[in-house]
């Protein structure tokens, strides 16, 4: 049986702020999800949703359009995963669905490593 793919943007934004608050390896040990627009309402060039911190210092914003959340690093990871379902240009991570957002946080772990 196949399931539905989620690829509504806000709910994309969601499913990434659980997983990296939800982390406790590594360098996603000190991470946090903060300024959280809960009411975020998606548009077509991303509205922001929230910043993702770690050790209170920010490392990233995640801005949400109707079908994706973008997860822009102030540090470009040196490697990301190849999947259909991500993009990635320079230090932003675009994620079309939710199946995508583990290697998304993986890219947001690389770029704190490096």
């Amino acid at each position: 049986m196949v399931k539905d793919s989620i690829s509504d943007g806000r709910r994309i934004g969601q499913l990434l702020a659980s997983e990296l608050t939800g982390l406790q390896r590594g360098p996603l040990s000190t991470v946090s999800v903060v300024d959280a627009d809960r009411d975020v309402e998606p548009t077509p060039k991303g509205a922001f949703a929230y910043r993702v911190a770690a050790d209170g210092t920010e490392v990233a914003v995640v801005e949400v359009t109707p079908e994706t959340a973008r997860l822009v690093l102030e540090q470009e990871p040196e490697t990301v995963p190849e999947r259909d379902d991500l993009t990635v240009d320079g230090a932003t991570v675009v994620v079309h669905s939710g199946a995508a957002v583990k290697a998304a946080v993986d890219a947001l772990e690389q770029s704190l490593s490096g």
